[in-house]
């Protein structure tokens, strides 16, 4: 595991859900059961506070940490500009059986698009 990981998973930032009016969107993965809760606060057409809840796995719970970071001040587009990739790079990459972390945060932010 990586420091980034570590540091995100010992640390998680911005942990909870936001109150209305932010939106929050539930996604899983069915295959290994781990669920990831994203919430999202727009202000002026940028994201102006995160939050998730993780149950899951320590990568899961380091991504979705991450997650909330690299969402936090972008706008639509932005936002639509996370990838897996970009969250692996976030967390100091991810192990091949621990990649399903990157996949459940982009799938997050994919649903939050939606309401948005």
């Amino acid at each position: 595991m990586s420091p980034e990981l570590i540091d995100h998973f010992r640390n998680p930032r911005n942990v909870g859900e936001l109150a209305a009016p932010a939106v929050t969107v539930e996604v899983s993965n069915p295959v290994c059961g781990d669920i990831l809760r994203f919430s999202v606060r727009m202000d002026s057409g940028r994201v102006a506070e995160t939050g998730y809840k993780v149950r899951g796995c320590a990568a899961s719970i380091a991504a979705g940490s991450a997650l909330t970071v690299l969402a936090a001040g972008r706008d639509r587009a932005g936002l639509g500009e996370i990838t897996r990739e970009t969250v692996e790079a976030a967390v100091g990459g991810l192990s091949n059986e621990s990649k399903h972390a990157a996949a459940l945060c982009v799938d997050a932010v994919r649903a939050i698009l939606k309401l948005c």
